[in-house]
């Protein structure tokens, strides 16, 4: 094919070694217990975890639909991915949610339920909910990854998407099914060291390349036909490519993602890095390092950007030329779904005798090196920007470091599939298999479960994803209509202590079904009015379930507030704390409160800065430094001076004097 040399294929050949040895070696060790399975045995130190957060957030899809916002918004992209692609819900598992669900001891966010409603029925109802959301939530997860994965591999080797991603899902489910967590973790710190190396190099070479041609910025206002396209202000209007114009509205879109977010992250922490981790204190530093290493891949997105923004000018020098390829494309083929797109420009370009007349018009048009550009081509007539990162690399990228990125952005696709197949099999084998279908199963039967339940999501997520029009198209609706759905359930959990059982399920249930009606009936919804419509019904449906049903027992509620200790409406169990008890935790939930805004706005300054550095935006670059400096301060001040050796808690804290005795 000629996209890659010996030293291109010599790096590949590397990497799935290790990653396939990374499995095997690991194999006895993750089958020591069903614990050492899913958790690693709560033995991973705090920076292990961190790296496996990072890995498992840093997608390939994902940094796909990123890299498409950035290259039509600039540096303001950031803001569109306040919806979930900035991970502003760290902010909270970093200051409060981590530590509290940890200190449950439990093993999955479902198993957690029994922990906070106990056995009954409202309970067991809301341990099954739990499951099927995050069976939902992972199967999603799963087409969104294997749709871009497909559209990103179609674009190296002769085969359709749906062919490419196969090969891919068959490694990454052999090496998680063997290793466990212990396989995910380590694999994903293999795997961010190679995406740390990719994203140097790059940045780099970005860098570079705009001192050498000079004129960026008209450059990019010319491809993009953004006149703001270098900004970072957050601009109540702005233009869009077609296809975008639900986000024109810049500001407002990014207010209600904003609130999206900082309202999911109160509900959040419910992952297996904390559950996994040691000790409150190593929740909130793997939380931080985690946030810091996300720091990277906005370098790297930028940079790939930089890179497809002369590489758009260069073929295409007249995009007028974009909507007459499509127009010819369409005539072709008659009416075409936006479904089918990427597999249509795939055939086209693998198989041109197929299509001799249609060749000749895309070599009018398109000139010689149609072949090259016509997988670029967007459904609407102009560039499709999802496409850029696999352009870039086949295009702008010299071999052997070709193949550095292509394994490093592969590596990044894996950690997202490892974590949520490992994470979904352990709600599966905990939840359903042990607690409903066999409740003494051996260990060894519980590992077995885990492998058929695997392979079986993985053939259901492949057939999902090629349903999909765009990579964008699931991303929005899992982040802005299913989250919402999810999100007054989840949040109520933690600060209510009339909340119960069934008010978690029926309000789950509820989200579910409106965000699933919502998804066949009305796929095209504006995301603002998704997030709105469907956040105020589950709401409603929960708050009713909750005062229509009896509340939680009162002993599983003490032994929950007594372990995890949240604030929130918890009068009538703090009341029964001894008092030294309740100004230590006054003193902790202070600090976590006063830390919120500092810490979000560190993360997104953090993220910002990134991008500003690679395009040499300095007066920008100075302005949000400015702000990301007093985020410290507050964030030290408020947050790390305020972090316990281990754990905020000792049993000594629960013993009352003998005046509080009655």
């Amino acid at each position: 094919m000629g996209y890659f040399g010996t030293l291109d294929y010599t790096i590949i050949a590397f990497y799935f070694t290790v990653l396939i040895s990374i499995g095997i070696l690991l194999n006895r060790k993750a089958s020591g217990s069903i614990e050492d399975y899913f958790l690693g045995g709560r033995r991973m130190p705090w920076y292990l975890l961190g790296f496996s957060g990072m890995a498992g957030w840093v997608n390939i899809t994902g940094t796909m639909i990123i890299i498409a916002f950035i290259y039509v918004l600039g540096p303001r992209g950031l803001y569109i991915e306040l919806r979930g692609g900035v991970g502003l819900i760290l902010v909270h598992m970093l200051i409060w949610t981590g530590k509290w669900h940890r200190r449950s001891g439990c093993i999955t966010g479902a198993e957690w339920m029994k922990f906070r409603f106990g056995d009954g029925p409202g309970a067991q109802m809301s341990r099954l909910v739990t499951v099927l959301a995050g069976m939902l939530a992972t199967l999603g997860l799963l087409g969104l990854t294997i749709k871009g994965l497909g559209i990103f591999l179609s674009m190296f080797f002769p085969y359709p998407p749906a062919v490419c991603a196969v090969a891919f899902i068959i490694i990454v489910t052999f090496y998680t099914m063997l290793s466990g967590f212990y396989g995910v973790v380590f694999s994903d710190m293999f795997q961010t060291i190679l995406v740390f190396i990719g994203t140097i190099g790059i940045s780099i070479m970005a860098f570079k390349l705009i001192g050498t041609t000079g004129g960026f910025a008209e450059t990019a206002v010319e491809v993009t036909g953004n006149a703001d396209w270098m900004s970072s202000l957050p601009s109540w209007k702005t233009e869009v490519l077609p296809g975008y114009e639900m986000y024109e509205y810049l500001f407002l879109y990014a207010s209600f993602a904003l609130l999206n977010n900082l309202l999911g992250g109160f509900g959040s922490g419910g992952m297996q890095v904390y559950f996994g981790a040691r000790n409150d204190r190593e929740c909130g530093l793997l939380s931080a390092m985690w946030a810091m290493l996300m720091s990277v891949r906005w370098f790297l997105m930028m940079a790939i950007v930089v890179f497809g923004i002369y590489l758009v000018k260069e073929l295409f020098p007249d995009q007028g030329t974009l909507l007459e390829a499509t127009a010819a494309i369409k005539a072709q083929f008659g009416t075409i779904s936006q479904t089918r797109w990427a597999e249509v420009l795939s055939d086209i370009a693998n198989n041109p005798g197929n299509y001799s007349a249609l060749v000749v018009q895309l070599e009018n048009i398109l000139g010689a090196g149609w072949a090259d550009s016509i997988q670029m081509l967007g459904y609407h007539g102009n560039i499709n920007p999802e496409t850029l990162l696999p352009a870039v690399l086949l295009k702008c990228i010299p071999s052997g470091f070709r193949g550095i990125m292509f394994i490093s952005l592969i590596a990044a696709a894996m950690s997202t599939f490892d974590s949520a197949l490992n994470g979904s099999a352990s709600l599966f084998t905990k939840d359903i298999y042990q607690n409903l279908i066999r409740p003494k199963a051996s260990n060894r039967e519980m590992i077995f479960a885990s492998y058929g339940f695997i392979v079986f999501i993985v053939i259901v997520g492949y057939f999902f994803a090629f349903t999909l029009k765009s990579v964008n198209d699931i991303w929005s609706w899992l982040v802005m209509s299913l989250n919402a759905g999810l999100m007054a359930p989840v949040i109520l959990r933690l600060y209510w202590w009339r909340f119960n059982g069934a008010g978690y399920a029926i309000g789950t249930g509820c989200g579910i079904f409106f965000a699933t009606l919502q998804r066949l009936i009305v796929p095209d919804m504006n995301e603002i009015v998704q997030f709105v419509v469907i956040m105020t019904a589950s709401f409603a449906c929960t708050i009713v379930a909750t005062l229509l049903t009896k509340p939680t027992p009162e002993p599983v509620l003490e032994n929950f507030y007594r372990k995890t200790l949240p604030f929130g409406l918890w009068g009538p169990l703090k009341k029964k704390l001894p008092s030294a008890l309740k100004k230590k935790i006054h003193r902790e939930h202070r600090n976590d409160i006063l830390a919120l805004p500092f810490v979000a706005l560190w993360q997104i300054t953090m993220f910002m800065m990134a991008m500003q550095v690679i395009i040499k935006a300095y007066y920008s670059l100075a302005i949000t430094g400015a702000i990301f400096l007093v985020s410290v301060v507050g964030m030290y001040i408020f947050w790390y001076t305020k972090l316990p050796k281990d754990n905020f808690y000792s049993d000594d804290d629960f013993v009352m004097n003998e005046s509080e005795i009655d």
